[in-house]
């Protein structure tokens, strides 16, 4: 078999960056029927590029096949539709978006944002290749394309509905095979004096919080702010700004004008650049290391479960991301330390986990069940589900996060 090549400069794939075995789509959740049926496990074999550094994992799950009837509904996160609360009342303000422009959002999901673009009286698009999820933002007055972004689509879309004053694409970037035509795509909807804004993981933040569950097929770049640029650059467009986020362990809001409108990058931009070359991750070398921290986060959290176990107390889970299917199938966690999990999505709710067939229930099986230990699986939540959580107290419950050390609390 060919080595996989570059999907930002077409240089050959020989460096590793970390090798998690294999696993199964994490969103492929199973019914009950399906449970004796074999599975099939990809590779989540993450390389880095020896010339441009982008940090990958080879496409070995087509996005067609993870995309187009999906199970995360971003609306199940409170704290994440207030942040899409917040993004929208700023860039209201700072861009003076009203009744005469337009916002498009690409990978709109159910509408967690562009609601708040509708309710300000703005025109609204979302671009989402789900039909499933984007039949609920349809429910709710957005209109809503279903149709993966490309050059060819971005430029249909451009001639039917007008190009965007600002385009949006949340947790999108990252979750492209074919990059450059995405780029492409961005640059073909968005108008010439227009902005394009991305927000995705930070690789340094992973590295520094050895959030390894962060990676899955569905998730195939993996960006620092030079490599994103990078990609943004093919298309024509410059990033001017950026933010850093705590949001998903630590991420970037990147802000890109089409180059003959783009001003001088800001300070922002400088600050982060030298961050990621005081971290090393302007080499190849300094992204050295991480697969050691992984095999630490993994002794970890099993010795703790482990103990447990030997002590006779129960273990449940909360919550059923696709990041925790990534770490329990790396770690070997089955139902035998870890009875169940539970989930507020009702679409997840009565299925069981890919690879570790761990059933999901919904969320009052905790009280029924009363469970010494609950296991946060979006740790990246702890914030908000620590409060959501504090009745498991009332038994002497507490409370597990697995990232970035096993932690009881």
């Amino acid at each position: 078999m060919s080595a996989p090549v570059c999907r930002l400069c077409g240089a050959t794939l020989t460096r590793t960056f970390v090798d998690l075995g294999s696993s199964p789509p994490c969103e492929s959740y199973l019914r009950e029927d399906q449970l004796d049926r074999p599975e099939t496990f990809y590779p989540l074999h993450v390389r880095i590029c020896g010339e441009c550094l982008l940090v990958q994992l080879p496409a070995y799950v087509d996005n067609v096949e993870v995309f187009s009837d999906y199970a995360y509904f971003s609306s199940f996160s409170d704290s994440w539709v207030a942040h899409a609360g917040r993004f929208v009342e700023d860039m209201t303000a700072r861009l003076g978006l009203g009744p005469d422009s337009l916002v498009v959002e690409v990978a709109s999901n159910d509408g967690y944002l562009l609601q708040h673009v509708v309710a300000r009286g703005i025109p609204a698009l979302g671009v989402e290749p789900a039909a499933n999820i984007a039949q609920v933002a349809r429910e709710r007055g957005i209109p809503t394309e279903v149709t993966f972004l490309g050059e060819v689509t971005g430029t249909k879309i451009a001639q039917e509905h007008g190009r965007a004053d600002l385009v949006v694409g949340n947790n999108v970037f990252a979750h492209t095979p074919e990059l450059l035509d995405f780029a492409r795509g961005l640059r073909a909807i968005v108008a010439d004096t227009g902005l394009v804004s991305l927000e995705f993981p930070h690789l340094l933040r992973l590295i520094e919080g050895r959030q390894y569950d962060t990676i899955y097929h569905e998730h195939y770049s993996y960006f620092t702010l030079r490599t994103a640029a990078a990609a943004l650059a093919t298309a024509d467009l410059v990033v001017v700004d950026v933010e850093e986020l705590t949001t998903h362990g630590g991420s970037l809001r990147v802000m890109a004008r089409p180059s003959a409108a783009a001003p001088e990058p800001s300070a922002a931009v400088r600050k982060v650049l030298a961050d990621e070359e005081a971290a090393g991750l302007h080499t190849v070398e300094g992204h050295e290391g991480f697969a050691a921290a992984v095999l630490d986060v993994k002794r970890e959290l099993l010795t703790l479960l482990v103990d447990a176990s030997r002590q006779g107390l129960t273990v449940a889970g909360y919550g059923a991301p696709g990041k925790g299917n990534t770490l329990l199938n790396h770690c070997g966690i089955r139902s035998d330390l870890l009875t169940y999990t539970v989930d507020r999505s009702p679409y997840k709710q009565g299925l069981f986990l890919p690879g570790t067939h761990i059933p999901v229930h919904a969320p009052e099986r905790l009280r029924e069940t009363r469970p010494d230990l609950v296991l946060v699986l979006p740790w990246n939540l702890r914030q908000e589900i620590a409060p959501q959580l504090e009745y498991v107290r009332e038994w002497g419950g507490r409370l597990v996060v697995p990232i970035p050390a096993a932690e009881i609390f």
